[in-house]
């Protein structure tokens, strides 16, 4: 069994050289391992094209959500697994996939997983003429939001967030939205919409809150046009999930959507900007496989 360690050297959170080790040691227990620390997204997934390339067995990840989409543009329809351990701000895939936040405990759960031939087929999102992502791609408000709270480096996890949606709120209008899938076609004034491969971004926040990687579908939530007292009476509902029961929230799911309007909304993709609107995004069934 090879693998390969992709560590980036500027996730918000990093490891300290104790827990680096102990990474490295339950790793290398199971597999034969070498480790490539990144200091660039451009040179992690050149690392990580290269090692696919050679095929090797599994790409352990240390690093956020981007480092883990960095991963997928290779890894999707591979042979080559996927593991991560999180040491990002978000970590919403490790939280969709039931992984540890503590990297220690991920290493040792990712370890076991390797000796035991432990693996699941997941399914990806993908932008049409763009790339995979795994958690939720979204545009409107919420993509505001991330837009900001990647520019608060000051902060860390949930918090990031949860101050840049205070900041972004003055922002709050509605703009023309047209949702088209296969089954039926909304077209409306929309605050946000969120596209779920599973339930979470944010740092936690279930906006796709019934969102299942492995079912074949896109869970697909949209707020519609809500005053500043509407959205606020919404907002202690997101981290329950129960925003979804507000009359102006919006659910359907499909296995793909184009989404358009007059908006110049820009989408974020696993808290990355990934392209502007209009787009369209399919869902690939098992095109993943995640060692946990």
């Amino acid at each position: 069994m090879r693998g390969i360690l992709i560590v980036n050297r500027e996730a918000r959170r990093g490891v300290t050289a104790s827990s680096a080790r102990a990474v490295i040691a339950s790793l290398r227990e199971v597999c034969q391992l070498r480790t490539a620390v990144t200091a660039s997204a451009a040179e992690a997934e050149a690392a990580i094209a290269a090692a696919v390339a050679d095929g090797v067995d599994v790409v352990v990840v240390a690093g956020g959500d981007g480092a883990v989409r960095l991963a997928l543009q290779a890894c999707a329809h591979s042979e080559t697994a996927l593991a991560v351990v999180p040491t990002g701000t978000g970590n919403d895939f490790a939280r969709a996939f039931g992984i540890p936040q503590d990297p220690v405990a991920a290493a040792d759960l990712a370890a076991r997983a390797i000796a035991s031939g432990s693996r699941q087929q997941v399914d990806l999102g993908k932008v049409a003429g763009g790339g995979w992502f795994s958690t939720v791609l979204c545009a409107g408000f919420d993509a505001q939001v991330n837009a900001r709270a990647n520019r608060l480096r000051w902060l860390s996890g949930h918090w990031r967030y949860d101050v840049a949606l205070l900041i972004e709120l003055s922002r709050l209008h509605a703009m023309p939205l047209r949702v088209e899938t296969p089954e039926t076609i909304v077209e409306l004034d929309a605050t946000l919409v969120a596209v779920g491969n599973t339930s979470w971004y944010g740092g936690g926040i279930p906006i796709c809150p019934d969102a299942n990687p492995a079912d074949g579908l896109l869970d697909i939530t949209v707020v519609g046009e809500v005053t500043l007292r509407d959205f606020a009476a919404i907002l202690p509902h997101l981290r329950t999930g129960r925003h979804v029961e507000h009359p102006a929230v919006y659910t359907l799911q499909t296995d793909r959507v184009r989404l358009s309007g007059e908006n110049g909304w820009l989408a974020f993709a696993d808290g990355d900007p990934a392209v502007r609107l209009p787009l369209t995004v399919h869902n690939h069934p098992g095109a993943l496989t995640v060692v946990r």
